[in-house]
């Protein structure tokens, strides 16, 4: 039979073999990670950032190249009404159009990494530029107009940025360490903006393209936001089915711009909006409910969405409704508050209101009215001490209870209304005419007429 100590050493066999297992296959994880890793950084020393046909590569793909030539020949033909009654999804315009959402969102992803360029680029000759001109677009466009010039008094910025930011950035430039570009850089860097701007124009043309078709592929959307908000929501968001999946919460935010306030008061800064600003509803919106009606458009604007996700009301019926809705709301919401009615007052020493009268009510009254010996027991007469269960004041006190009389707890004990009441009914009960009898009454009944004749007769008697 073993021992406690022969089991104890075996159990500690086996976890030193556990731990050699354990240790062997993180070794091997380990390797695996340093060859991944590896294999990523030769990917990237073979990148070179240099050449921004290394960096953008959307433009020259084969694929980009078909939908922008579709587009433009579908633009140029206009609807094919034809083509309308097939299902969505067998629709070769339909198809166009998702392939236009993709290409969207592969448009923005470009963009951004052109940015990213474009700011690696120009760093060295303007650094503080990236932290006050936020928006890629914005960025490429200052960039450009500003080239290698240190002097931004001859740069005129006006249509490309606010002037309380061209008055920051004009005040920036005037104290900034950078130093002008070489020639080779430069060229570089106005290369990767053309780029840029041609990429947010490619852009534009594929929503007007989804614009137009609008009133075809989401008719209840494009009701209550218009056509041209919902090309941009589809696009922002990567066409119909993402957009119908997406909460309210996140379409109100689709297509916002990062402010830039550079110093300046938060107070007169908007709220956080999209595209959804863009919209009729809520540029006709009073300001201090635009807030509200942001939210209820992006709630509403997310239903007709799902309601043109599944093709469930082509003629957009429904999306009337909802902008009936919109507009009911925001009209209640003007609506000022009902005035406040004044609340008669009583009038002054009125009479009490008359309560419930009758037999039944004075029965109970009586049976639990106060009697006249807790009357007495109430009251205290001025001057003279009361006497108590206890004495000396102690225990209960009987208040003006024997205090009239010789000493003694007396009270007078009155018979009430209600029982004279009832003794009065029982005397004439028992001792009227009705046949109750006694020794001084009689069963004989005389009328007027024989009493005055008797009592003629005694008379002449």
């Amino acid at each position: 039979m073993a021992t406690l100590a022969d089991s104890f050493l075996a159990d500690l066999d086996e976890l030193s073999d556990n731990e050699a297992d354990v240790l062997e296959e993180e070794n091997n994880d380990v390797a695996n990670m340093e060859e991944d890793i590896d294999g990523d950084l030769a990917d990237i020393e073979t990148l070179n950032y240099d050449d921004l046909d290394s960096v953008s590569k959307l433009q020259k793909s084969q694929r980009y190249i078909d939908i922008m030539q579709k587009v433009e020949d579908a633009l140029e033909k206009g609807s094919d009404i034809s083509n309308q009654g097939l299902v969505l999804e067998d629709d070769p315009e339909y198809q166009l159009i998702v392939d236009c959402n993709g290409l969207s969102v592969d448009i923005e992803n470009e963009i951004v990494i052109i940015h990213n360029f474009i700011r690696d680029k120009y760093r060295l000759k303007f650094p503080e530029l990236e932290s006050l001109v936020h928006h890629p677009i914005d960025y490429a466009r200052v960039v450009k107009k500003i080239g290698n010039e240190m002097d931004l008094t001859l740069v005129d910025l006006e249509g490309l940025l606010p002037s309380a930011i061209i008055m920051v950035v004009s005040v920036t430039a005037s104290t900034t360490s950078g130093k002008p570009l070489p020639e080779d850089v430069l060229q570089k860097t106005i290369d990767a903006c053309d780029r840029a701007l041609a990429l947010d124009t490619a852009k534009k043309k594929v929503l007007d393209f989804v614009e137009s078709r609008m009133g075809y592929i989401a008719p209840n959307l494009s009701t209550i936001v218009g056509s041209a908000v919902a090309a941009k929501l589809m696009g922002t968001a990567g066409g119909l089915s993402a957009l119908a999946k997406m909460p309210a919460c996140n379409v109100q935010l689709l297509g916002a711009k990062k402010k830039t306030l550079a110093g300046f008061s938060t107070a007169t800064s908007q709220f956080r909006v999209g595209y959804i600003e863009q919209t009729e509803i809520f540029q006709t919106t009073p300001p201090a409910l635009r807030s509200r009606a942001c939210r209820l458009l992006a709630s509403k604007a997310t239903l007709a969405a799902r309601i043109d996700s599944t093709r469930g009301d082509p003629l957009g019926n429904a999306g009337k409704t909802l902008k009936e809705e919109i507009h009911k709301k925001i009209e209640k919401w003007q609506e000022p508050p009902p005035a406040k009615q004044p609340k008669p007052l009583p009038v002054p020493d009125s009479e009490p209101k008359k309560k419930r009268g009758g037999r039944r009510l004075r029965k109970m009254k009586e049976r639990y009215a106060i009697t006249d010996m807790r009357k007495l027991a109430n009251r205290m007469q001025f001057g003279v001490p009361e006497e108590s269960s206890l004495g000396d004041g102690l225990g209960e006190g009987y208040g003006m209870l024997g205090q009239a009389g010789s000493g003694k707890l007396r009270v007078s004990i009155g018979q009430s209304k209600l029982a004279a009441k009832v003794a009065k009914k029982f005397k004439e009960k028992n001792y009227g005419s009705s046949g109750a009898t006694s020794g001084l009454t009689s069963s004989l009944a005389f009328t007027p007429v024989q009493v005055f004749m008797a009592s003629s007769n005694l008379t002449m008697s």
